[in-house]
Protein backbone atom coordinates (compact mmCIF):
# COMPACT_ATOMS: atom_id res chain seq x y z
CA UNK A 1 0.00 0.00 0.00
CA UNK A 2 3.06 2.22 -0.20
CA UNK A 3 1.35 4.31 -3.48
CA UNK A 4 -1.97 4.46 -1.56
CA UNK A 5 -3.34 7.69 0.69
CA UNK A 6 -3.21 6.66 4.27
CA UNK A 7 -5.71 8.96 6.61
CA UNK A 8 -4.57 9.65 10.04
CA UNK A 9 -7.49 11.40 12.65
CA UNK A 10 -5.92 12.70 15.72
CA UNK A 11 -2.89 13.40 13.98
CA UNK A 12 -2.42 16.12 16.07
CA UNK A 13 -2.32 14.18 19.28
CA UNK A 14 0.52 12.29 21.15
CA UNK A 15 -0.43 8.46 19.44
CA UNK A 16 -1.26 10.02 15.75
CA UNK A 17 2.03 12.46 15.28
CA UNK A 18 4.11 9.32 16.02
CA UNK A 19 1.88 7.34 13.79
CA UNK A 20 2.37 9.64 11.19
CA UNK A 21 5.93 9.14 10.99
CA UNK A 22 5.84 5.76 11.08
CA UNK A 23 3.77 5.43 8.21
CA UNK A 24 6.10 8.07 6.04
CA UNK A 25 8.96 6.04 7.27
CA UNK A 26 7.65 2.82 5.91
CA UNK A 27 6.36 4.60 2.33
CA UNK A 28 3.33 5.86 2.61
CA UNK A 29 1.17 8.93 1.34
CA UNK A 30 -0.26 9.97 4.72
CA UNK A 31 -2.43 12.59 5.21
CA UNK A 32 -3.32 14.02 9.04
CA UNK A 33 -6.60 15.85 10.31
CA UNK A 34 -7.04 17.36 13.95
CA UNK A 35 -8.07 20.18 15.62
CA UNK A 36 -4.48 21.49 16.17
CA UNK A 37 -1.11 20.17 14.61
CA UNK A 38 1.61 18.22 16.87
CA UNK A 39 2.44 20.57 19.65
CA UNK A 40 6.54 19.54 19.88
CA UNK A 41 7.57 19.03 15.94
CA UNK A 42 6.06 19.58 13.17
CA UNK A 43 3.89 16.52 11.38
CA UNK A 44 5.36 14.39 8.97
CA UNK A 45 2.41 14.04 7.21
CA UNK A 46 1.93 15.16 3.26
CA UNK A 47 -0.87 16.97 3.66
CA UNK A 48 -1.81 18.50 7.37
CA UNK A 49 -6.15 19.69 7.54
CA UNK A 50 -6.93 21.35 10.61
CA UNK A 51 -10.95 20.69 11.31
CA UNK A 52 -13.07 19.34 13.55
CA UNK A 53 -13.87 15.85 12.90
CA UNK A 54 -17.88 16.22 14.57
CA UNK A 55 -18.08 18.03 11.40
CA UNK A 56 -19.45 15.35 8.90
CA UNK A 57 -19.11 17.36 6.09
CA UNK A 58 -15.25 17.42 7.06
CA UNK A 59 -15.13 14.30 7.86
CA UNK A 60 -16.30 13.38 3.75
CA UNK A 61 -13.55 15.40 2.45
CA UNK A 62 -10.93 14.34 4.35
CA UNK A 63 -11.79 10.52 4.05
CA UNK A 64 -12.16 10.73 0.31
CA UNK A 65 -9.38 8.95 -1.61
CA UNK A 66 -8.15 7.45 1.49
CA UNK A 67 -7.25 3.41 1.43
CA UNK A 68 -6.93 3.15 5.15
CA UNK A 69 -8.04 5.04 7.40
CA UNK A 70 -6.65 5.11 11.49
CA UNK A 71 -9.01 7.02 13.83
CA UNK A 72 -7.82 7.81 16.55
CA UNK A 73 -8.80 10.72 17.34
CA UNK A 74 -11.10 10.98 20.72
CA UNK A 75 -11.48 13.69 23.96
CA UNK A 76 -9.41 12.37 26.19
CA UNK A 77 -6.36 12.96 29.09
CA UNK A 78 -5.19 11.63 32.07
CA UNK A 79 -7.03 10.57 35.19
CA UNK A 80 -7.13 13.82 36.12
CA UNK A 81 -9.23 14.85 33.55
CA UNK A 82 -10.90 11.68 32.98
CA UNK A 83 -11.78 10.26 36.13
CA UNK A 84 -13.01 13.31 37.74
CA UNK A 85 -16.49 12.74 36.16
CA UNK A 86 -16.58 16.97 35.52
CA UNK A 87 -16.21 15.63 31.59
CA UNK A 88 -18.33 12.54 31.09
CA UNK A 89 -20.78 14.33 29.05
CA UNK A 90 -18.00 16.44 26.78
CA UNK A 91 -16.13 12.89 26.32
CA UNK A 92 -18.88 10.68 25.15
CA UNK A 93 -20.33 13.09 23.00
CA UNK A 94 -17.53 14.42 21.23
CA UNK A 95 -15.62 10.76 21.17
CA UNK A 96 -19.22 9.14 19.52
CA UNK A 97 -20.17 11.73 17.41
CA UNK A 98 -16.35 11.59 15.77
CA UNK A 99 -16.82 7.94 15.44
CA UNK A 100 -20.20 8.02 14.13
CA UNK A 101 -19.04 10.35 11.40
CA UNK A 102 -15.88 8.33 10.61
CA UNK A 103 -17.36 4.96 10.23
CA UNK A 104 -20.09 6.27 7.94
CA UNK A 105 -17.68 8.37 5.96
CA UNK A 106 -15.42 5.39 5.37
CA UNK A 107 -18.38 3.31 4.59
CA UNK A 108 -19.69 5.81 1.95
CA UNK A 109 -16.46 6.12 -0.01
CA UNK A 110 -15.03 2.66 -0.05
CA UNK A 111 -12.21 2.56 2.59
CA UNK A 112 -10.47 -0.99 2.55
CA UNK A 113 -9.74 -0.94 6.27
CA UNK A 114 -10.20 0.74 9.11
CA UNK A 115 -8.61 1.01 12.35
CA UNK A 116 -9.93 2.25 15.13
CA UNK A 117 -8.05 2.82 18.78
CA UNK A 118 -10.37 1.52 21.72
CA UNK A 119 -8.84 1.40 25.43
CA UNK A 120 -8.25 -0.96 28.33
CA UNK A 121 -10.30 1.11 30.04
CA UNK A 122 -13.04 -0.53 27.94
CA UNK A 123 -12.97 -3.69 30.85
CA UNK A 124 -15.43 -4.39 33.86
CA UNK A 125 -14.33 -2.75 37.41
CA UNK A 126 -15.07 -5.82 38.98
CA UNK A 127 -12.75 -7.70 37.44
CA UNK A 128 -10.16 -4.96 38.09
CA UNK A 129 -10.21 -4.71 42.12
CA UNK A 130 -7.14 -7.24 42.72
CA UNK A 131 -4.31 -4.62 42.25
CA UNK A 132 -2.36 -8.39 42.03
CA UNK A 133 -4.54 -10.37 39.59
CA UNK A 134 -6.64 -8.05 37.02
CA UNK A 135 -7.93 -9.90 34.46
CA UNK A 136 -8.01 -8.45 30.85
CA UNK A 137 -8.91 -11.23 28.36
CA UNK A 138 -10.43 -9.20 25.68
CA UNK A 139 -14.15 -11.86 25.57
CA UNK A 140 -14.07 -10.84 29.74
CA UNK A 141 -15.65 -7.07 28.69
CA UNK A 142 -19.27 -8.62 28.97
CA UNK A 143 -21.06 -8.44 31.05
CA UNK A 144 -19.90 -4.84 30.69
CA UNK A 145 -19.12 -2.33 33.70
CA UNK A 146 -16.46 0.21 32.27
CA UNK A 147 -15.22 2.24 35.78
CA UNK A 148 -15.42 5.43 33.69
CA UNK A 149 -17.87 7.03 30.71
CA UNK A 150 -15.06 7.47 28.67
CA UNK A 151 -14.59 3.44 28.50
CA UNK A 152 -18.31 3.57 28.20
CA UNK A 153 -17.85 5.41 25.01
CA UNK A 154 -15.03 3.26 23.91
CA UNK A 155 -17.44 0.16 24.22
CA UNK A 156 -19.86 1.91 22.39
CA UNK A 157 -17.75 3.17 19.74
CA UNK A 158 -15.93 -1.05 19.18
CA UNK A 159 -19.45 -2.52 18.56
CA UNK A 160 -20.14 0.91 16.17
CA UNK A 161 -17.68 -0.64 14.24
CA UNK A 162 -18.26 -4.36 14.09
CA UNK A 163 -21.68 -3.33 13.84
CA UNK A 164 -20.86 -1.33 10.28
CA UNK A 165 -18.41 -4.48 9.63
CA UNK A 166 -21.28 -6.82 9.22
CA UNK A 167 -23.70 -4.93 7.67
CA UNK A 168 -21.83 -3.12 5.04
CA UNK A 169 -18.70 -5.15 4.79
CA UNK A 170 -16.35 -2.99 6.14
CA UNK A 171 -13.37 -4.04 6.87
CA UNK A 172 -12.08 -3.27 10.42
CA UNK A 173 -9.18 -3.44 12.66
CA UNK A 174 -10.25 -2.48 16.64
CA UNK A 175 -7.45 -2.63 18.86
CA UNK A 176 -7.09 -1.86 22.87
CA UNK A 177 -4.38 0.05 24.25
CA UNK A 178 -2.94 -0.34 27.66
CA UNK A 179 -1.28 2.83 28.74
CA UNK A 180 0.49 3.92 26.03
CA UNK A 181 3.46 6.56 26.68
CA UNK A 182 6.52 8.26 25.31
CA UNK A 183 8.32 11.34 23.98
CA UNK A 184 6.42 14.08 22.58
CA UNK A 185 3.40 13.78 24.75
CA UNK A 186 1.19 16.14 26.96
CA UNK A 187 2.98 16.87 30.14
CA UNK A 188 1.51 19.99 31.81
CA UNK A 189 -1.69 20.63 30.32
CA UNK A 190 -3.99 18.91 32.96
CA UNK A 191 -4.98 16.06 30.37
CA UNK A 192 -1.35 14.35 31.06
CA UNK A 193 -1.14 10.65 31.90
CA UNK A 194 0.09 9.12 34.67
CA UNK A 195 3.92 7.81 33.37
CA UNK A 196 4.47 11.68 31.88
CA UNK A 197 2.98 13.66 34.99
CA UNK A 198 5.19 11.33 37.03
CA UNK A 199 8.14 12.21 35.09
CA UNK A 200 7.15 15.64 35.42
CA UNK A 201 6.90 15.58 38.86
CA UNK A 202 10.65 13.99 39.06
CA UNK A 203 11.97 16.07 37.17
CA UNK A 204 10.89 19.11 38.98
CA UNK A 205 11.48 17.62 41.94
CA UNK A 206 15.12 18.85 44.16
CA UNK A 207 17.30 16.59 45.52
CA UNK A 208 16.15 15.23 48.61
CA UNK A 209 12.40 16.57 47.57
CA UNK A 210 9.26 14.60 47.79
CA UNK A 211 6.51 14.24 45.00
CA UNK A 212 2.59 13.74 45.46
CA UNK A 213 1.11 10.39 44.18
CA UNK A 214 -2.44 9.88 44.19
CA UNK A 215 -3.77 7.22 46.70
CA UNK A 216 -1.77 4.73 48.17
CA UNK A 217 0.67 4.10 45.22
CA UNK A 218 -0.19 -0.11 45.64
CA UNK A 219 -2.67 0.45 42.59
CA UNK A 220 -1.11 -1.75 39.47
CA UNK A 221 -0.47 -0.72 35.72
CA UNK A 222 1.44 -1.71 32.41
CA UNK A 223 2.96 0.88 30.22
CA UNK A 224 3.68 0.17 26.92
CA UNK A 225 6.37 2.44 24.94
CA UNK A 226 4.95 4.22 21.99
CA UNK A 227 7.47 2.56 19.35
CA UNK A 228 6.34 -0.98 20.55
CA UNK A 229 2.27 0.10 20.45
CA UNK A 230 3.36 1.47 16.62
CA UNK A 231 5.03 -2.13 15.77
CA UNK A 232 1.22 -3.40 17.37
CA UNK A 233 -1.06 -1.29 15.05
CA UNK A 234 1.47 -1.97 11.59
CA UNK A 235 1.13 -5.70 12.36
CA UNK A 236 -2.80 -5.92 13.52
CA UNK A 237 -3.45 -3.87 10.65
CA UNK A 238 -1.71 -6.35 8.24
CA UNK A 239 -3.51 -9.09 9.83
CA UNK A 240 -6.71 -11.04 8.83
CA UNK A 241 -8.09 -10.63 12.54
CA UNK A 242 -10.61 -7.86 13.30
CA UNK A 243 -10.46 -7.74 17.04
CA UNK A 244 -10.74 -6.37 19.73
CA UNK A 245 -7.42 -7.23 20.45
CA UNK A 246 -5.46 -6.08 23.49
CA UNK A 247 -1.78 -3.73 22.74
CA UNK A 248 0.02 -3.38 25.83
CA UNK A 249 2.29 -4.92 28.04
CA UNK A 250 2.42 -7.30 30.85
CA UNK A 251 5.09 -6.11 32.52
CA UNK A 252 2.81 -4.81 35.90
CA UNK A 253 4.18 -2.20 38.17
CA UNK A 254 2.25 -0.51 41.43
CA UNK A 255 2.31 3.28 40.87
CA UNK A 256 5.16 3.41 43.69
CA UNK A 257 7.24 1.14 42.03
CA UNK A 258 6.62 3.29 38.84
CA UNK A 259 7.93 6.66 40.62
CA UNK A 260 10.53 4.70 42.50
CA UNK A 261 11.79 3.89 38.96
CA UNK A 262 11.78 7.13 37.37
CA UNK A 263 13.89 8.29 40.32
CA UNK A 264 16.56 6.16 39.76
CA UNK A 265 16.77 6.67 36.19
CA UNK A 266 17.49 10.43 37.07
CA UNK A 267 19.70 9.78 40.16
CA UNK A 268 17.14 11.30 42.77
CA UNK A 269 16.32 10.16 46.22
CA UNK A 270 13.05 11.55 46.62
CA UNK A 271 10.15 10.81 49.21
CA UNK A 272 6.26 9.93 47.99
CA UNK A 273 3.31 11.89 49.65
CA UNK A 274 0.34 9.80 49.17
CA UNK A 275 -2.93 12.10 49.11
CA UNK A 276 -6.77 12.02 47.53
CA UNK A 277 -7.28 12.06 43.85
CA UNK A 278 -8.95 9.91 41.20
CA UNK A 279 -7.48 6.92 40.88
CA UNK A 280 -9.39 4.66 37.95
CA UNK A 281 -9.78 0.79 39.14
CA UNK A 282 -7.38 -0.86 41.73
CA UNK A 283 -5.09 -3.06 39.15
CA UNK A 284 -4.78 -3.09 35.15
CA UNK A 285 -2.46 -5.29 33.38
CA UNK A 286 -2.61 -6.79 29.00
CA UNK A 287 -3.82 -10.01 28.71
CA UNK A 288 -1.16 -11.22 25.41
CA UNK A 289 -2.37 -14.41 25.05
CA UNK A 290 -4.63 -13.75 21.89
CA UNK A 291 -2.14 -10.71 20.19
CA UNK A 292 0.48 -13.52 20.62
CA UNK A 293 -1.98 -16.28 18.67
CA UNK A 294 -3.18 -14.06 16.08
CA UNK A 295 -0.04 -11.94 15.13
CA UNK A 296 2.60 -14.25 16.62
CA UNK A 297 4.13 -10.84 18.30
CA UNK A 298 3.62 -9.52 21.56
CA UNK A 299 5.19 -6.31 23.23
CA UNK A 300 8.30 -7.28 24.53
CA UNK A 301 10.61 -4.06 25.30
CA UNK A 302 11.86 -3.46 29.46
CA UNK A 303 9.33 -0.61 31.01
CA UNK A 304 12.60 1.38 32.20
CA UNK A 305 13.83 1.04 28.35
CA UNK A 306 10.91 3.15 27.31
CA UNK A 307 10.77 5.11 30.15
CA UNK A 308 14.20 6.43 30.39
CA UNK A 309 13.82 7.90 26.73
CA UNK A 310 10.30 9.77 27.93
CA UNK A 311 12.13 11.07 31.39
CA UNK A 312 15.08 12.73 28.95
CA UNK A 313 12.51 14.02 27.12
CA UNK A 314 10.46 15.83 29.92
CA UNK A 315 13.31 17.33 31.86
CA UNK A 316 14.75 18.66 28.75
CA UNK A 317 11.26 19.96 28.45
CA UNK A 318 11.09 21.57 31.81
CA UNK A 319 14.87 23.21 31.43
CA UNK A 320 13.45 24.83 28.29
CA UNK A 321 10.70 26.42 29.91
CA UNK A 322 12.51 27.40 32.62
CA UNK A 323 15.03 28.90 30.36
CA UNK A 324 12.31 30.70 28.39
CA UNK A 325 11.52 32.93 31.68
Amino acid sequence: MSNHLALVCGAGGFIGAHLVRRLKAEGRKVRGVDLKPPPFAASAADEFVLGDLRDPDLVARVVAGSVEVYQLAADMGGAGFTFTGEHDAEIMHNSALINLNVVDACRRAGVERVFYSSSACVYPRHNQSDPEAPTTVEDSVYPADPDSDYGWEKLFSERLYFAYARNHGLQVRVARFHNVFGPEGSWNDGREKAPVALCRKVAAAPPGGSIEIWGDGEQTRSFLAIDECLDGVMRFMASDFAGPLNIGSTEMVSINQFARMIMEIAGKHLTIKHIGGPLGVRGRNSDNRLIRARLGWAPSRPLREGLAATYTWIAGQIAAAEAAR
